[in-house]
């Protein structure tokens, strides 16, 4: 079995949604006064490579710290679209392509390539997003979660986040965000695993996106 990180580092200067302060480190306890080293990290809860919940957009809906446990963890698929251009959409063409994997998968991973471009500018440009009717099919199939290596599952000038309504307003779902390394799996079915930080009334929180690749 072989493990891949699916996750960028979060550090001071890395790419941040628009509008969003980056993360900051500051030094808390050093060796020299206190005989330890401890950080104090300020950060958003959509930061880097992140999960988001229904309760992200709706008040009234499900927080990640109301999830089961096994709501993160399970047989995944990533969807291969990266021979699509700038501002074209994932469309029901790619999943039908892997449909009958697809309709046994617990998260849909959908590769577009995009984490090539993180730490430049075009990684906020007009990356592929996925059409109403993969929502739709997304939606139907009553998944645990969807996942991308983009900033966002919505288009970057859609700031009513439209696909992100349809889905958390229908659906128990979480959305992660900022993925990498999704051209090493492979279009098998694999184990996904995105942990969030344990904390009360999460509207969203960073993970440890991890996949178990039988080789």
């Amino acid at each position: 079995m072989k493990i891949i990180d699916l996750t960028h580092y979060i550090s001071e200067n890395m790419p941040v949604y628009p509008g969003t302060e980056g993360p900051k480190f500051a030094p808390a306890n050093s060796y020299e006064v206190n005989g330890f080293k401890e950080m104090l990290i300020t950060m958003y809860t959509h930061t880097g490579t992140h999960m988001d919940a229904p309760a992200h957009l709706f008040a009234d809906r499900t927080t990640l710290d109301k999830f089961q446990i096994t709501q993160f963890i399970g047989k995944a698929l990533v969807v291969d679209c990266s021979d699509l251009r700038e501002g074209q959409r994932i469309t029901m063409r790619y999943i039908d392509r892997q449909r009958e994997r697809a309709d046994k998968a617990e998260f849909i991973l959908f590769h577009t390539g995009w984490d090539r471009y993180w730490g430049t500018e075009k990684y906020f440009g007009e990356y592929p997003c996925i059409d109403s009717e993969v929502a739709e099919y997304l939606i139907n199939s009553h998944i645990k979660g969807i996942g991308l290596d983009t900033i966002g599952l919505d288009p970057i000038a859609d700031t009513n986040l439209s696909l992100h309504k349809k889905l958390f307003r229908e659906s128990d779902i979480v959305i992660i965000e900022n993925l990498m390394n999704l051209h090493h799996i492979g279009n098998e079915l694999f184990i996904f695993c995105a942990l969030p930080l344990k904390h009360v009334d999460a509207d969203g929180s960073p993970v440890r996106a991890v996949a178990f690749v039988d080789r």
